[in-house]
């Protein structure tokens, strides 16, 4: 067991030293983009005198903690069943739970949900998908409902931002809905032979949704808000040349003026300023977009490979490398890259010379 452990991290090392050092160039606009690695640590070794810190969250396979921008561990999680985690809180809870408690990334308990349901947590909010399937909560910070959307179809998609979410259904149905729990729009796509939401995404300002839907001409529209009515008008739309049969991703970019979406066969961007498409090749099916200032970085998986993807002016792949493992996440914060890989994450600073 110790010369598989020792011949993991020989592998893991090689991955990152002997592909990842050697720059990342190709000379765009003059300069060069260059991912030096910084830092490797185990998730399972925590630092007990570790106090402040910016908390980053991380989850791999059945472990979900917190580390810092500069590689300190500062919280190894192991759960049997599920969990729920962002920056701000985490909770683990079982398929029965009659409540969930939460905690802050010190682990300091925050609160407790007296709910029984699947808590998620994105960002700094808070739901709780109900018994059944069809219905949600919404929840302030101590864990008390804000509001409750009932509806008789299960919930297939869901997005939040700070002044609203959307939920997608099974019947082709999908709906926003603001802080106050009024509805802001809700409509049925329709247009394919079977009808159901299989990614849905919600703008950072809640003016608009984005989803794909139905299969047997699958398509990926756009909606905003349609003055005097919560039907909502489609402002782009587009048919796909195969259709997914699984959930699939859907992600507006932080600025709101673009939407990122994950066909079968690769990545589609849409730039909602000139109503224009552009896609990307990938192998297998994208799990994270991250952004970094004028670059994409996209972790796909196909089979037992993880695939990582850099993506310059929006759609000009400029790097692209796999590995192997049971489970991987990437996250950027600022110029930084974190990539996880089963048991342990590593840093990378983008940089262009």
């Amino acid at each position: 067991m110790a010369k598989e452990k020792k011949g993991n991290k020989i592998i893991f090392a090689l991955i990152l030293f002997s592909i990842l050092y050697i720059v990342f160039s190709i000379k765009m606009l003059k300069t060069e983009l260059h991912l030096t690695p910084e830092w490797t640590v185990d998730i399972s070794s925590v630092d007990e005198e570790i106090k402040g810190g910016t908390p980053l969250a991380f989850r791999l396979g059945q472990d979900i903690g917190y580390f810092t921008p500069d590689g300190k561990i500062l919280s190894h999680i192991p759960y049997p069943v599920k969990a729920t985690i962002s920056d701000s809180r985490y909770s683990t809870f079982g398929f029965d739970s009659q409540s969930a408690d939460f905690y802050a990334p010190d682990g300091s308990l925050s609160g407790t949900i007296n709910e029984q349901g699947f808590p998620f947590f994105q960002d700094d909010r808070m739901f709780i998908f109900l018994p059944g399937g069809t219905s949600f909560a919404a929840l302030d910070s101590s864990g008390k409902r804000k509001y409750t959307y009932d509806y008789y179809a299960p919930i297939t998609a869901f997005d939040s931002c700070d002044t609203a979410c959307v939920a997608g259904y099974s019947d082709g149905t999908i709906t926003s809905i603001l802080n106050d729990g009024t509805v802001n729009q809700s409509f049925a796509p329709g247009g394919s032979e079977i009808e159901v939401i299989l990614g849905a995404a919600i703008s950072p300002d809640g003016s608009m949704i984005a989803c794909i839907s139905g299969q047997n001409q699958q398509r990926f529209l756009v909606s905003k808000k349609n003055e005097g009515s919560i039907n909502g008008k489609i402002t782009y739309h587009e048919y796909l040349p195969k259709s997914f049969n699984t959930q699939t991703l859907v992600q507006f970019n932080k600025a709101g003026d673009k939407v990122f979406f994950n066909y079968n066969g690769g990545l589609g961007i849409v730039d909602l300023e000139k109503n224009k498409s552009s896609h990307v090749p990938i192998e297998g099916r994208i799990i994270q977009i991250q952004e970094s200032s004028d670059l994409l970085f996209i972790l796909s998986k196909d089979s037992e490979n993880y695939t990582l993807t850099g993506i310059e002016l929006i759609d000009h792949p400029i790097l692209q490398f796999s590995f192997k493992a049971d489970c991987a996440f990437i996250r950027t914060v600022d110029n930084a890259l974190f990539i996880g890989r089963d048991n342990k994450i590593s840093r990378l600073t983008i940089s262009r010379k």
